[in-house]
Formats: structure tokens, sequence, C-alpha cells
């Protein structure tokens, strides 16, 4: 099964996100996998009259999100059925485009710059940092921000993600691999869990300069 079908399959078995959080609204950022919990789109600093590209989009809803307060935003998925699904619910916002692509064929094809990257579970979690981070920094515009989120090594994965295909790395790593390829400020916080649960989330930040 390649990469885009592992991914379809998993997508088409996914649950829709609800239309409106705790709070009543009906666009929201959520860096973890837990509804309603942890830091908003604040990590990212102002997001209005930027350009915002998010490698692993999903439903779009995050990304969406950002165009609301002002942002442009591209979204790439690997899974087919990503972008018919994003596009029926956001596709009425100006300045918002999902398109169907492995990261870095994107990346490698693309001429855009970029003023903010994220990836909230998506691929910097699952492809080898030397090879996407130089991708992503050679598409960043300079003082452009790179944030990502993923699970703690060690936590249980997400389907159809085997632990080999992981880019688990613990916080002192991922400052060394972000530094190594030219970004700066880095900033790796673990989120803690809601009451209840075990798992906690990892947030990571970084600027290009």
């Amino acid at each position: 099964m390649s990469l885009a079908e592992s991914w379809d399959k998993y997508a088409v078995g996914s649950r829709p996100r609800r239309t409106v959080n705790a709070m009543g609204e009906a666009t929201w950022l959520n860096w973890t996998q837990y509804a309603d919990h942890g830091p908003n789109e604040s990590v990212l600093g102002p997001v209005a009259g930027r350009r915002v590209l998010e490698l692993g989009s999903g439903s779009g809803s995050n990304l969406a999100h950002l165009v609301t307060l002002g942002a442009t935003g591209l979204g790439v998925d690997v899974a087919p059925a990503r972008e018919p699904v994003a596009r029926e619910r956001w596709g009425d916002l100006p300045g918002l485009e999902f398109r169907t692509a492995e990261a870095t064929a994107f990346l490698n094809e693309t001429a855009e710059t970029f003023d903010v990257v994220l990836s909230i579970f998506g691929a910097v979690w699952f492809v080898d940092p030397d090879v996407l981070l130089p991708l992503v920094r050679s598409r960043m515009a300079p003082g452009g921000t790179l944030a990502f989120s993923h699970l703690p090594p060690g936590g249980e994965g997400l389907k159809p993600a085997k632990a080999g295909l992981r880019q688990d790395r613990t916080p002192d790593e991922w400052d060394r691999i972000l530094t190594g390829h030219g970004f700066s400020d880095v900033h790796v916080s673990l989120i803690d869990p809601p009451e209840g649960r075990a798992v906690g989330t990892m947030l990571v930040r970084a600027a290009r300069w």
C-alpha cells in the first residue's frame, strides 16, 4: 500500500471535526490530540497578512481558522480524500486553497514563499527531517515561523503510523536538528494532557532567519 493510499484509508475512516467548540466558536486552532485543550494560534504570533502553509492539512479546519484572522492559506495533504472534504467545508473562504500532494514533492515543485509553516500531527512527524527541513526552510521568508506538534517520544501512535515511520524526537534532538538546518530561536514545550489522560503533546516552534 502506497503512502497516499495508507493515509487515504485513515482519512476516510476519521470522524469530521465538530462544527463548534466548547466556546461556541465556529473556527479554532487545536495543537493537541484533545478537544478544547492546549494553546491557541498565539503560538504563531500575528497572522493577519501572512502567507501560511500547512503540511498535512487534513480537513482544513486549523488553516481555515488562521484565514478568518486575516492570513492567506495553502493546505497540502497526501491523502486524496482530504481535499474534497476541505473544499466542501471551507471553499467559501477567500484566500484559502487546498492541494493533494506529498510534502517533499510539493516543496520541491513550488516557487511560493511562506511566512508561516505549520504541521499539526502532520508531515514533520512522518518525514525524515534531514530531507524535509531544508526544503521547508528554502520556501520560508526571512523572519518566518515554523511550528509543529506531535506526540512525545513513546506516546501511542495514530493509525496508520507505525513506530518505525514516525520522527519521534526528544526536545533536545529537535533543538539540535532544527539549529543544524539553519533555524533559530527554537522553543520546544511539552503540553500536559487533560485530567484523566496519560499522554501529552510536544509543541515545537522555530524561526527562519
